[in-house]
Order: C-alpha cells, then sequence, then structure tokens
C-alpha cells in the first residue's frame, strides 16, 4: 500500500492511496487540469482512479470533485449530510455512507469516522489493505477518545498542523477567523498535532507526515518539530505534505 499527496492547504487539498489495482483519491480541491497535472507528476492519471472520497464540502476539499467525476465517470463517496451540500453538482455516480461504517472500495479497506468540524457531516479516514493501515486526519478543531482510538497503532499518518498558535494569535486574520481557525471546529495547530500523536500507539509507524499547514500561520520547520519531539526522531524524518509539491508516494510495508 502506498500514498501520496497532489498537495495540502487551503487552496487546494488532494490525496492518493493505491493497494494492489486499487487507487482512490481523497478530496478534490483543484481544478480538473490542475489535478491532471499533479497525478501526472505521481505517474498517475484519473482514467485510473476507482473512486473519489469526499471528507465534507468546504471548497478546498471539494473543488475538482464535480469536474473530475464527471469528465471520467467516477463514483463519489460522499456522508449524506455532505451530499445534502453538494446534491445541486451533477455527480455521475452517488455512495453513501455512514460515518461509522467500514466500507470497500476494491481492494481497499476503508473506515470513516466523525471529526469536530464547522462542516455539515465531516468525516476523516483510515485505509487498509488487510496487513497495514494508513490514518488520515485534517480538517479538525480538536482531538476526540474517538480520534485517537481510529488512529491507534496505524502503519503511517497524515496528521494535521494546521498552525502556530503565537503566529495565529499574532498574525494578520481578524478576531473572527482567529477564533474560527483555533477553536474547536476549526484546524489542529502544532501543539494538538503533537499532543495527539503523544496518545496514539506508535510502535507501528513507518511514516509521518504532517499536512494542511497554512501558508500564513505555520512554518514547515515548526510543524516538524513538534511531531518529531514527540516521536524522538530526527526533524527530517516527519514529511510535509506542501501545497505546491504535494507529497511524493510513500510506501507502507
Amino acid at each position: 500500500m502506498q500514498f501520496a499527496s497532489l498537495g495540502s492547504g487551503s487552496r487546494g487539498n488532494g490525496t492518493l492511496v493505491e493497494s494492489g489495482n486499487t487507487l482512490v483519491m481523497l478530496d478534490c480541491g483543484f481544478s480538473c487540469r490542475e489535478t491532471e497535472r499533479r497525478m501526472a507528476r505521481l505517474g498517475r492519471s484519473p482514467d485510473q482512479l476507482d473512486a473519489l472520497l469526499v471528507t465534507h464540502e468546504h471548497g478546498d476539499h471539494v473543488r475538482g470533485i464535480a469536474p473530475l467525476a464527471r469528465k471520467y465517470r467516477l463514483p463519489v463517496w460522499l456522508t449524506r449530510g455532505t451530499w445534502q451540500t453538494l446534491r445541486d453538482q451533477d455527480l455521475p455516480e452517488v455512495q453513501h455512507f455512514e460515518a461509522h461504517d467500514l466500507f470497500s472500495v476494491a481492494d481497499l479497506q476503508v473506515q470513516p469516522f466523525t471529526v469536530p468540524h464547522d462542516a455539515r457531516e465531516p468525516c476523516q479516514f483510515s485505509f487498509g489493505d488487510g496487513t497495514r493501515r494508513l490514518g488520515v486526519l485534517t480538517d479538525t478543531g480538536r482531538m476526540t477518545p474517538h480520534i485517537v482510538e481510529q488512529l491507534d497503532a496505524c502503519d503511517a499518518l497524515l496528521l494535521e498542523c494546521n498552525h502556530d498558535a503565537a503566529i495565529l494569535a499574532n498574525g494578520p486574520y481578524s478576531a473572527a477567523l482567529k477564533q474560527r481557525v483555533g477553536g474547536p471546529l476549526g484546524h489542529l495547530s502544532n501543539s494538538q498535532a503533537a499532543t495527539l500523536l503523544a496518545q496514539l500507539d506508535q510502535s507501528r509507524l513507518q511514516h509521518v507526515v504532517a499536512a494542511h499547514l497554512s501558508e500564513q500561520n505555520n512554518r514547515p520547520a515548526l510543524a516538524r518539530a513538534a511531531l518529531a519531539d514527540t516521536l524522538d526522531c530526527e526533524h527530517d524524518w516527519v514529511g510535509i505534505a506542501d501545497q505546491q509539491q504535494g507529497l511524493d508516494w510513500r510506501t507502507i510495508s
């Protein structure tokens, strides 16, 4: 099993997960043309996709979902709450799931789980092939016991490190936007992500990647340091899913 990022941040998100002959994309916040370009950079094309999965309806996660699904006749998996916000998008095939029920897309086992975020029915996912498991967590305002349970003992983690609390507090955002980003329905700070990571069984971890970094309110070095200090590892061992360059393929062996 392997995973890669097309890009991660407030200007667009997309994650590829591959196992055997199965390839899925989690979220698509880029135009169809840009998605094609970024997938080509990773040696893949949209006509190889088996499905699109959606975490929630915010534009940086769904801007490209409908155009890509229509062009390549792809099924779109999402919660009913998220579907209510996107039902005017003329999707060619819609598959609903409950945010606590395991489902499969060909060779991939997909486990959604609920998260606190300011969306209609948001969720995040772990992916498995029967032996290995990748946990993905972005767009959550706080950790919960349920999130800890769902991400425990993963072989790889793509973990939100959206902002540094001090940079956000002293930055140019309005008071209302600062409250939203740093609030319980917003995004995880570096410190919150590190605290979450410390509560997990890390014994199987082969990869930890910081994701959804704010270009205004964070720095890659700060996110790396927060997670690496918790893992007691070299800072460079922690990967970064960058907004522009994304993340090259990481193999979970």
